[in-house]
Parts: C-alpha cells; structure tokens; sequence
C-alpha cells in the first residue's frame, strides 16, 4: 500500500453501510409495541409464549421497517443532498449506490412477505397495505403539510399486525395500541422535523413546521403525546392489565413529561437527546413493564 492510497479515506462495507443508511437500531421504537401486543394475544389465546411466532414476528418488523427506510433514503436523496443535517448520508456521499440500497431494499422486502407467509394467510393477505404507507411517506412531504399523519399510519401497523400475526383474526385491542404508537412517534417526528424548518422552507419540503412554526409543531407534539397516553391507558383498560402496566404507563408519562420540558419552541439544542434517548427508552420500558405484568397474570415462558 502506498502512502497516497494509505491516506485515502476507508469506505464502509456495503453491508455495514447499508445498516448505517437505514438506521437499524431505531427498531426499538416500534418492535416493542409488536412484542406488548403478540404476547398479550398468546396470553389471552393459551397463555404460552410461542417463541416461533415471535421470530416471525421480529423478522417481519424488522424487515418491513428495513425496507421503508431504505425507500425512504433512496426516494429522499436529492432533498438530503440539499440539506446540511442530511448530506453525510450515505446515498449523498457514496458510500452506498442506489442500486445496492435497492437490492437491500427488496431483501427486507422478501424477508417480510416470507414472514407474513409463514405466520397465517390473513398476515399474507394483508402485507400489501402495510407495505403501500411505507412508500407514500417520503412523497407526503412534497404534497401536503401533514406527513407526520402518514409516518403514523405506518406505524400503527406494528401492533396490528403482531396480534394478527398470533390469533389471524382482528382485534380493536390491537387498533387502540396502534393508534397509540402512531400518534406517538407522530409526534416525536413533529419534534424531530423542526431541526429542519429553514432548510425545509428553502428547498419547498412541506411538513408542520415549515408551514405553521416550530412553536405550533411543539405543541401539536404536546398534544400527540396527551392522546398517547390516553390510549394506552384505555387498551389496558380493554386487555384487563394489571399493576405493573400501569406503573409503564405512569413511567412513559413521566418520560413524556421530560421531554417536552427539555425540548422548547425557542431551545431545541437538546432535541437530539428528546428524540433518541427519550423514546427509545419509552417503547423499551413499556414493554419490560408489560411483559412483567403478563408473566405475572399467567403468561408461561
């Protein structure tokens, strides 16, 4: 190796890149309200773990989620070249092709269908609109102020379908806890885009708060998160949960409350710590408490 060659900057293998592009480990976000509703369906179906299902169960999510960033990414890479927040991405700097995303794209893709296959004919029958939100996103914010409502929509899915995944049959439990998970990570995202409310207004990306303020976008995440909490407190209400449900839930409120009194209209230098730190220990805190409180009312391992 030369010394010219020596000093030329390493790039990232393309797998490693391509996880860095799709940001993997945000899966915590919404993989543990699929787990909460898969196991309070095996609860209330035999009260047995079914480890099986669980697999197919994480490998769907994961692959699903895998998939629309990688879209995500791919759609969005001319907006994120013009952005400075977004320009180290991958796909703006060449570390991954648009070919190679695509192809990792369409794995994931695979990965989920094979899930859904082997889980029941309904999961199967219903892959397609899960799939169809994930898509539409990333054109949202170039057709409407609101995109926000679309990222929900999609992330509603998540606990939908980890209880069709289980019984194959539908369930308004599982519309509450959806909607709940939707409305919340809407409202992070809300708290999320006013990073990029002048770069957004320069380049014509429509969203909250590029049309409304960023003081409007923060209290429209209040309000998101006021809902949250209201829901799932009414799907342990509809699943009979027990003390420690509720303790997760006064725990999430509390981290609700943390964040919206470090994250304000006029200081968003620790939105970051808001937006990662924060909810990813609410979806992971939720779950530990749930699955306590099944464990505890019978679920066996």
């Amino acid at each position: 190796m030369t010394s010219a060659s020596a000093a030329l900057p390493q790039q990232p293998g393309r797998t490693k890149a391509f996880l860095r592009l799709v940001m993997i480990e945000h899966s915590v976000f919404a993989l543990p309200f699929a787990y909460i509703a898969s196991l309070t369906a095996m609860y209330q179906w035999d009260r047995n773990i079914h480890w099986g299902r669980l697999l197919l169960v994480t490998l769907a999510m994961v692959g699903l989620r895998t998939f629309a960033m990688a879209a995500n990414r791919i759609i969005d890479r001319e907006i994120d070249a013009r952005n400075p927040r977004t320009a180290h991405r991958e796909l703006v700097t060449g570390a991954m092709t648009v070919r190679h995303a695509w192809t990792g794209a369409l794995i994931a893709l695979v990965v989920f269908l094979g899930a859904a296959a082997l889980l029941n004919p309904l999961c199967l029958a219903l892959a397609p609109v899960a799939v169809i939100p994930m898509v539409v996103y990333p054109y949202g914010k170039r057709f409407t102020d609101f995109p926000q409502a679309i990222l929900g929509l999609a992330q509603a899915m998540g606990p939908v379908g980890g209880w069709l995944a289980i019984t194959g049959a539908w369930s308004w439990n599982a519309v509450v806890l959806g909607l709940a998970v939707g409305i919340w990570i809407g409202g992070f995202d809300l708290i999320y885009a006013c990073q990029d409310v002048e770069a957004d207004r320069r380049i014509g990306v429509r969203s909250v708060p590029a049309r409304f303020g960023i003081p409007a976008a923060i209290w429209g995440a209040r309000g998101c998160h006021v809902v949250t909490t209201a829901l799932f407190a009414w799907y342990a209400v509809l699943t009979g949960a027990g003390a420690f449900f509720w303790l997760g839930l006064l725990i999430v409120a509390a981290a609700f409350v943390y964040e919206h009194t470090i994250v304000r209209p006029h200081d968003l230098s620790r939105l970051n710590r808001a937006f990662f730190s924060v909810n990813g220990f609410i979806g992971i805190a939720l779950f530990v408490c749930a699955l306590l409180d099944l464990l505890v009312r019978g679920l066996t391992v």
